[in-house]
């Protein structure tokens, strides 16, 4: 009989003094595998939108969800939620790649929506990098790839 592994890492909703590192995550780990794909204005479009402070009052208000994966004390990835259910932002830390972390955020954020807010429908705007991830986890494509402000992202759903 084999040993169950268990997922060494801990997931929970992010707290208020976190959003600071969850930001600093979110554009280093851009940067790393995504700014490439986009035009200048792309990038400083991402920028402004994770630097927002009204983005931040909606998070210290409840108004935007978010959730952390940990490793120790260490934020190993991060995904938000805007409007109960659109992903708009979804990143984990390039050492924690193929570890399963952006599959659990994803399993705790849907859990979250069915369970507590009876949402049965995802949305995301999916990065040039992120759609093999998202087809993985079962999203199907809505349009196209986009372009808006410089960003490229193709609109996809999932039933949760």
């Amino acid at each position: 009989m084999m040993k169950e592994r268990r997922f060494p890492y801990e997931v929970r909703m992010a707290y208020e003094n976190e959003w600071e590192e969850a930001m600093a995550l979110a554009w280093r780990t851009f940067l790393q595998f995504e700014a490439d794909d986009y035009e200048p204005e792309g990038v400083k479009s991402f920028e402004d939108f994770i630097t927002d402070n009204t983005l931040h009052r909606m998070f210290i208000m409840g108004a935007y969800q978010m959730f952390v994966a940990l490793d120790g004390r260490r934020m190993a990835g991060m995904i938000s939620v805007r409007s109960n259910s659109h992903i708009s932002l979804l990143f984990v830390d390039a050492e924690y790649h193929r570890k399963g972390i952006g599959r659990a955020l994803m399993n705790q954020l849907c859990g979250y929506l069915k369970n507590e807010l009876g949402i049965k429908r995802v949305t995301v705007n999916a990065s040039p990098y992120g759609v093999g991830f998202y087809h993985k986890l079962g999203f199907r494509d809505l349009k196209p790839e986009q372009r808006s402000e410089g960003i490229r992202y193709t609109p996809m759903e999932l039933f949760v």
